[in-house]
């Protein structure tokens, strides 16, 4: 397995899970974690303050993810708009220049409520049904007949899912879906969930957008599930391990892979370069940015697909946000979440997909210590230190004080990250396929991120390809049994 996320993680676990034998899975992973871009850090650098840096949330529907949470006994932490600490949640939809839509609740399920309907009319019942009819027509795809399948374009045709093959605009206007509400807010989720607009992201990833039915993570991190189902039948699992060959034995039938990781002794770090065969590979990361050497170059190779890259920083304030930044009399309440959507006349356009509060933190580092607000912002772009400290509302800076020590004390912890988060979303009928060879011995995960890309997913497809494989060798082993005789 190369790659410790969702897909490979779930691969590992199923494979277990379905074959009645003892087998031998080594999980290599590049980074010093397990879980992928689903990862957590802790704020001020405190590991029992995680925040999640990656994938945020599961819902109800997400059926692998649930019955790993259930099964490992994680405790979860819903997302319903409860205040927290005496913070009162609200959301708003902000359009670069005002806000379009504003309520006092910003829990997952805030776009199905009486005060949509009656601004937006039938367009939020009608998002609502077709939201559903997607998500019966998608579960089909986790039962037979349908599972386990070798072509997902096939499964999504069987299964009844045409809204990939076009854009999210076409989809919702064939429906009677219309502006404002398509524009105002379920543009606002596909560009804090995808970072993507209606005319460009395909249909069936705008109705995943919309499902928000018991929104929850683990508490901790997501990456817990991952972590549990690698540990779960003790599989081999080597952090800090690249993957950088994967080369056909012919005459074996098998595949060496070659990896590297740094070797220290304690006065140097060098680099060990080690080669093991296995019967079966699973690359369970974008194979565009692993770098690894196949060879002999795969029969069915998977497409280079753009991925967006996403900034995403977090930050500590003891300041909310600044009224004045988006338009609003000095003495407003901003709301604590801000979506984005882009302007009805042209104008200017948000700097940022979403900006938001998470939660009241207590800074350990001041003395004495204090509540802080703590912030999460997805950017196209890095942001600057003083980007940030102008969304602030902050008093008048101290001219007694040099602005370095005014800056720490309005930004007091700053964590960035720079993720090739998903794939650009284009419509599309075609998929890549998870065989990659004839034999069916070498497997791709990441073939199901465009058509949707989700930590839920992924872990189907590591559970499809898991039932694959093991579905093969017990062909062989059956075809390898020597036949009764006839008496």
């Amino acid at each position: 397995m190369a790659c410790a996320g969702s897909g490979g993680a779930s691969a590992a676990f199923y494979l277990h899970q379905a074959y009645p034998c003892l087998l031998n899975v080594t999980v290599y992973e590049k980074e010093n974690y397990v879980g992928g871009r689903s990862t957590s850090v802790g704020v001020y650098g405190d590991a029992r303050e995680q925040v999640e840096l990656g994938a945020s949330i599961f819902v109800n529907v997400n059926y692998n993810l649930v019955s790993a949470v259930e099964r490992f006994n994680l405790s979860t932490v819903a997302y319903d708009g409860e205040d927290l600490d005496g913070l009162t949640q609200t959301l708003g939809v902000w359009d670069g220049e005002n806000f379009v839509f504003m309520q006092n609740d910003d829990g997952y399920e805030w776009w199905n409520n009486l005060k949509l309907l009656w601004k937006y009319g039938l367009s939020t019942i009608r998002t609502q049904r077709l939201v559903e009819d997607t998500m019966n027509k998608f579960l089909k795809m986790y039962e037979a007949p349908i599972f386990p399948f070798k072509s997902l374009g096939e499964a999504a045709i069987r299964a009844g899912l045409s809204a990939s093959s076009k854009t999210s605009a076409q989809l919702l206007e064939e429906n009677g879906i219309h502006a404002p509400f398509s524009t105002d807010i379920i543009q606002a989720a596909t560009r804090v969930n995808y970072a993507q607009n209606l005319a460009q992201i395909h249909g069936l990833e705008a109705m995943v957008c919309m499902v928000a039915d018991g929104a929850m993570s683990v508490n901790g991190g997501n990456w817990q599930i991952f972590d549990r189902m690698l540990r779960y039948n003790q599989n081999e699992v080597l952090l800090n391990t690249r993957v950088t060959d994967v080369s056909l034995l012919e005459d074996r039938g098998q595949y060496r892979v070659k990896s590297t990781s740094p070797m220290s002794n304690g006065l140097e770090v060098s680099t060990k370069t080690e080669a093991r065969d296995f019967d079966t590979v699973i690359i369970a990361g974008p194979l565009q940015f692993s770098n690894i050497s196949i060879r002999p170059t795969p029969a069915f190779p998977p497409a280079s697909t753009p991925y967006v890259t996403l900034y995403v920083t977090l930050f500590t304030s003891p300041y909310r946000l600044n009224p004045s930044k988006f338009g609003l009399h000095n003495l407003a309440e901003v709301p604590t979440t801000i979506l984005t959507t882009l302007p009805k006349d042209g104008g200017s356009s948000a700097s940022f997909f979403s900006l938001g509060i998470l939660r009241t933190v207590i800074n350990p580092h001041i003395q004495p210590s204090r509540k802080e607000y703590l912030y999460k912002l997805f950017c196209p772009t890095p942001p600057s230190l003083n980007e940030l400290i102008e969304t602030l509302n902050v008093p008048a800076r101290n001219h007694n004080s040099s602005s370095m020590n005014d800056d720490k004390n309005v930004i007091t912890w700053k964590y960035d990250r720079k993720w090739h988060s998903y794939p650009y979303l284009p419509p599309r009928k075609t998929f890549d396929s998870p065989q990659l060879d004839v034999m069916g011995k070498l497997w791709y995960t990441s073939g199901i991120e465009p058509f949707i890309s989700t930590m839920e997913t992924s872990s189907l497809m590591g559970k499809n390809i898991a039932q694959l494989v093991v579905d093969d060798w017990l062909l062989e082993e059956a075809a390898s049994m020597p036949e009764k005789a006839v008496e």
